[in-house]
């Protein structure tokens, strides 16, 4: 998921006739995974073969190939050939030394393929004998743990590996704690093996899911790209919004939105939109904490946007057993008033400011852009068909829009970008290197799910947290809203969510949570967290690359994104913002949101139809609040408070255009349009 849409650009300045393409499409390509230097040729053909065979057999077992061939095996089985080539790239990527990978790189690599592999041939026997403790599944259980561990701490660092030496670490103690938190003895030896081969543990639902499902999906963000589609996103992003006030911003949301949809990952999207967008916005007229600010929120916000939502979406559904859709349709409104709020704040911080449009000469026209890549809407149409209309698996909808976008790649392309067969390959290698480090996330949540299942610390968690809440709703909701923002603080997307759904998730469920809004709110809290000081990760990125303060533009963050750490709240009440209930309270929930959206944004900036001072920005501000509460939340009462906050804000409005007697600003029309 780390490839930037932007580097296909420069991958193919020599294919490209750059006179019919605009300037900002000339974007230097930065990959996370790319090394510091260049490996060995041989290094480097065993690590694409290992990426390459990692993301053909996970497509191959999306697509029920084998099944389909009549061989028949344990989905475990697949799952530890999928861990193996991970473990073996990992150690070859993620390498201690600077060029070369060292003797003890060549050997956690061997020694993860390798074991790997010999569970994968003795599975049925080791799980049939595995209550019997036999030393080769013990001494394979051990190892594997120690290995993952390894390659977690390569990919994303301390911070999941010490939450999981934490948790099994209690595991193991936890029947000796007093209280609420005690849990059932298991012995280490009997843990290892439960851990490493019950279907519960590292080889369970969440290594199936990211094996499966979220390779799918990052293959086919990975054809988008080749085929041209992701300039398509770029170019479509510079010719609608550039010529708006404030368009350098808009057009870092539409991007980070549109970009982030595919592959919901904060940095990658930084890296790819930032690199220009921050640009732009600063010699606009922005202050570079603002830039940086705008443009971390607005990658942040790839996390929530359907299809992918960082691969949380194919996680959550199997979690909780429902179909995909159900997740992708019950996350659009949340998603769609987080990215109004900023793009409300944007708008009128552009019009308090006066901050011009992106020059003219460097925006494409729109008629143009959409003549050369409208056909980059087929795949899209096709995954939303296969989703909704034929009721197919997530995995399957992702083949379908893999295979609409070759097609595309080879007969249409984008301007002189078309897809040739070596990038097939390229792909299956770039969606292979991209994928291992969720692969070892998930592995790891393995080891986490293994353990509260085991001992029965996730009941007591539960148990916990709700006395806690002491039967108060709203304060469990506080408690876990602090939980999810400490624990989520330097965790990536799918890790900070399979800790919390485990942890905090079930203890609201118990309370009467709509599950979907349960773990929507862990995982949206969990989320901001990456703008939430003091360890902003997206934030601080975007900050660098801006040359900001890293604390005021996380504080500022905060700010746009506001609607992340409120809406979660409201839609546990009422569950009409997720789109479940009675057509007319979901109708009037997601207006009146949408209203009350827009004017606390503006209360934020201080501009509503011209300048507002601080008397006129409280009034706003409790009107967007009143209008805000959705149906669910005051019963009866609630209809009467959002009329009251509706007439607040209409005077409000009225007043502010009264002095010149005219209509309102442009900005107004622009974002009703």
């Amino acid at each position: 998921m780390s490839a930037p849409f932007c580097g296909n650009t420069a991958m193919r300045e020599n294919e490209m006739a750059q006179s019919e393409r605009p300037a900002h499409s000339e974007i230097p390509l930065v990959d996370e995974s790319a090394e510091t230097l260049p490996a060995p040729v041989w290094q480097r053909t065993i690590m694409a073969a290992f990426a390459g065979g990692l993301t053909l057999i996970s497509i191959a077992q999306a697509a029920d190939l084998p099944s389909r061939l009549g061989y028949s095996y344990y989905t475990e089985q697949f799952l530890a050939i999928v861990l193996g080539l991970s473990l073996g790239l990992v150690f070859l990527v993620r390498r201690t030394g600077p060029q070369a990978a060292g003797p003890l790189d060549l050997a956690f690599s061997g020694l993860g393929l390798g074991l790997s592999l010999y569970v994968a041939w003795a599975y049925p026997t080791l799980v049939s004998s595995a209550m019997m403790l036999p030393w080769d599944a013990l001494i394979a259980g051990i190892a594997l743990f120690l290995l993952v561990l390894e390659g977690l701490r390569r990919t994303v660092g301390w911070t999941l590996v010490v939450v999981v030496l934490a948790i099994c670490g209690y595991g193991l103690v936890g029947h000796l704690v007093p209280g609420v938190l005690q849990t059932r003895e298991v012995a280490a030896n009997r843990m290892a093996v439960y851990l490493s081969f019950d279907p519960n543990g590292l080889l369970g639902v969440t290594l199936n899911v990211a094996a499966t499902v979220v390779v799918a999906f990052v293959f086919f963000g990975q054809l988008l790209l080749r085929s041209g589609g992701g300039d398509f996103f770029n170019d479509i992003a510079l010719a609608t919004m550039g010529r708006r006030r404030g368009g350098a911003s808009k057009i870092s949301i539409v991007a980070s939105g549109l970009f982030g949809s595919i592959s919901g990952v904060v940095v990658s999207n930084i890296v790819a939109t930032g690199i220009v967008t921050i640009r732009l916005m600063i010699n606009s007229g922005f202050r570079r904490t603002t830039a940086a600010a705008i443009e971390a929120v607005a990658s942040t916000g790839g996390q929530i946007a359907p299809p992918v939502m960082g691969a949380v979406a194919f996680l959550m559904a199997d979690i909780l057993q429902k179909p995909y859709s159900e997740i992708v349709v019950a996350a659009l409104v949340p998603a769609l008033l987080y990215y109004v709020s900023l793009f409300v704040q944007a708008d009128l911080l552009a019009a308090k400011q006066n901050i011009r449009p992106v020059e003219g000469e460097d925006i494409p026209p729109v008629a143009g852009v959409m003549r050369r890549g409208w056909v980059f809407v087929v795949p899209f149409a096709a995954i939303v068909m296969a989703l909704f209309w034929f009721n197919q698996r997530a995995e399957t909808a992702a083949l379908w829009g893999g295979l609409a976008t070759i097609v595309i790649g080879f007969i249409a392309g984008y301007g002189k970008v078309r897809m040739r067969f070596g990038d097939l390959w390229r792909c299956a290698v770039e969606t292979g290197q991209s994928i291992t480090e969720i692969i070892m996330i998930s592995a790891a949540a393995g080891f986490i799910i293994g353990v509260l299942n085991v001992t029965g610390l996730g009941f007591a968690v539960t148990f916990a947290l709700v006395d806690l809440g002491q039967g108060s709703l709203f304060l469990l909701l506080l408690i876990s809203a602090a939980v999810c923002l400490i624990l989520g603080m330097g965790m990536p997307t799918v890790g900070v969510y399979l800790l919390l759904a485990v942890l905090v998730a079930p203890s609201l469920v118990e309370t009467g949570v709509e599950p979907i809004a349960a773990h929507l709110f862990i995982f949206y809290l969990g989320m901001m967290s990456m703008v939430t000081p003091p360890i902003g990760i997206g934030a601080f990125f975007a900050a660098s690359i801006a040359k900001a303060s890293p604390m005021p533009t996380a504080l500022e963050a905060m700010r746009f994104g506001w609607t992340a750490y409120i809406v979660p709240f409201l839609f546990v009440f009422s569950p009409a913002l997720l789109l479940i209930g009675d057509p007319l309270d979901i109708a009037l929930a997601v207006i009146t949101a949408v209203l009350g959206v827009y004017a606390i944004s503006a209360a934020f900036i201080g501009w509503f139809a011209g300048p507002a001072g601080a008397l006129r920005r409280i009034l706003i501000g409790v009107a967007g609040g009143a209008l805000l509460l959705p149906p669910g939340i005051g019963g009866g009462a609630t209809l009467w408070v959002n009329a009251a906050g509706f007439l607040l804000l209409l005077v409000q409005w009225l007043a502010a255009i009264r002095p010149s007697g005219i209509a309102p600003q442009p900005h107004t029309r622009e974002m009703e349009s």
